[in-house]
């Protein structure tokens, strides 16, 4: 990989303007960090282009030049994918942020990248749409980011996840060619599914641009409860009998007591009431068009959830008190990193295993003497586990932590799920993708990369080692 020289800067200068390029150590130690452990690597130059063609220009530069590049969306990754860990040049999307067009007709908006998530949710409600996923962050994060690691959040258990919502991509290839991946249509068998494969690439085959999403229909009403379990892995096993009972919410989160009373004294919250015998709490939302339809869901939930020991639900009566509830989940991985739980690990196993992990994450913690707290997307399987090690920040400087979380992945793997639901290999988990993929998986893999990326300039190093 080449160093950025005198000429490059100019070059970049030239391009996007001086107002737009930053050298100064401030911006580099910015761009530096994600939400990734307690990371820290610094570019050499960061740029904040505002057309595709500015992009395609940078890109022509450094695939000629050799120059590393990396992607950069709101910066809230868990998983390293914004770290520029080889130096050279951050790109920032920050300036794609329009709203390009809300399709009313055919339920679909074309947006930029840099729009964050949850101001394209409420700009589409205003017109009665919905774009269901909505990750933790949502409020700081970017469509683009969410398009790199095909994110979820709490409603991909009902709705799905970001790959299901999009239809076509504008994207600059590492080589500097402007494509569209697809077409805005709901059906296409036209060719290899270009779309697809870029949506969960991780900011490695290209730079996305522009994006086309479909919508749906807002709903018109949800309920929320929250249920407390003494035995988190009974909390586990609720989950399972509620979906083969026939219900659908449209949201199941499990969130560890010990998560929640973390983010409840951040927040200052008091609206769940915990004991010390709690072990855990799902918070369950039905949605729908139909008030008396949802009345009886929730009712009929409640009841089933009895044959779990479950404690006295609690009822959200009004848009506050859910608000105070989301909140409460939203915030929780802020919550726990600030009390050093600040390694993250974002696993998913079917369904009806997730009692299976939960005890296995907690013998695990026993054997490897680490602190751990878990919460996530319980309806689909997919469960954060946060590990706080004393003296340790960050996965990469810990050889017993490493072996721990091997340990992790093969438990995961052994019950039928794999390494990460939403969050993405990026950095801090690519040595573990020999556990859930062989080697002429990865062949392939690293042989799409090629295609993409001749030259290995874009987001190199991330989901495979440099060498493969």
């Amino acid at each position: 990989m080449s160093s950025i020289s005198t000429k490059h800067y100019e070059a970049f200068k030239s391009i996007v303007g001086e107002a737009y390029i930053f050298t100064d150590q401030e911006s580099l130690e910015k761009y530096g960090r994600d939400e990734t452990e307690h990371l820290l690597y610094l570019p050499q130059v960061v740029l904040r282009p505002g057309t595709a063609e500015e992009i395609s220009a940078i890109l022509t530069i450094c695939n000629a030049e050799g120059i590393p590049v990396t992607p950069r969306g709101g910066g809230t990754g868990l998983s390293g994918g914004a770290l520029p860990h080889l130096g050279g040049v951050v790109i920032l999307t920050d300036r794609f942020n329009r709203i390009i067009n809300i399709d009313e007709r055919n339920l679909q908006v074309i947006t930029e990248p840099g729009v964050i998530t949850e101001v394209l949710q409420n700009a589409v409600k205003e017109k009665g749409l919905f774009y269901p996923p909505d990750p933790s962050s949502r409020g700081s994060c970017f469509i683009g980011g969410n398009i790199a690691e095909n994110s979820g959040g709490p409603k991909a258990v009902k709705y799905g996840v970001v790959k299901d919502y999009v239809l076509n991509l504008e994207m600059v290839l590492p080589t500097g060619e402007i494509i569209w991946t697809g077409a805005n249509v709901l059906k296409n068998a036209t060719g290899y599914n270009l779309t697809q494969l870029v949506v969960g690439s991780e900011g490695t085959l290209g730079i996305v641009t522009k994006i086309v999403l479909k919508l749906i229909p807002h709903p018109k009403y949800d309920l929320l409860m929250l249920v407390p379990f003494n035995d988190v892995t009974k909390a586990g096993e609720a989950v399972s009998a509620i979906f083969r009972a026939g219900f659908t919410p449209s949201a199941l989160e499990l969130v560890e007591i010990n998560a929640l009373k973390i983010v409840s004294q951040m927040v200052d919250s008091h609206v769940v009431p915990v004991t010390d015998e709690m072990e855990a709490h799902l918070i369950i939302e039905v949605d729908g068009n139909d008030m008396d339809v949802l009345m009886k869901d929730m009712e009929a939930i409640a009841e089933l959830l009895t044959q779990y020991d479950a404690g006295e639900i609690f009822f959200a009566d009004d848009a506050q008190q859910k608000t105070e509830l989301w909140k409460l989940r939203r915030r929780a991985a802020e919550a726990v990193k600030l009390k050093g739980y600040t390694i993250e690990e974002d696993t998913v196993v079917p369904r009806a295993e997730l009692p299976a992990l939960i005890r296995g994450v907690k013998a695990l913690a026993e054997k490897y003497a680490f602190n751990v707290v878990c919460y996530g997307h319980a309806g689909d399987g997919n469960l954060h586990v946060r590990i706080n090690k004393p003296g340790t920040s960050n996965s990469q400087d810990d050889p017993q932590i490493q072996e721990a979380l091997r340990a992790l992945f093969q438990l995961v793997h052994s019950l039928g799920g794999t390494i990460s639901g939403e969050h993405g290999i990026g950095l801090i988990q690519k040595s573990y993708m020999d556990i859930v993929f062989d080697d002429a998986q990865l062949r392939l893999m690293r042989s799409i990369k090629k295609a993409f990326d001749p030259n290995n300039i874009l987001n190199a190093g991330k989901i495979f080692d440099l060498h493969e």
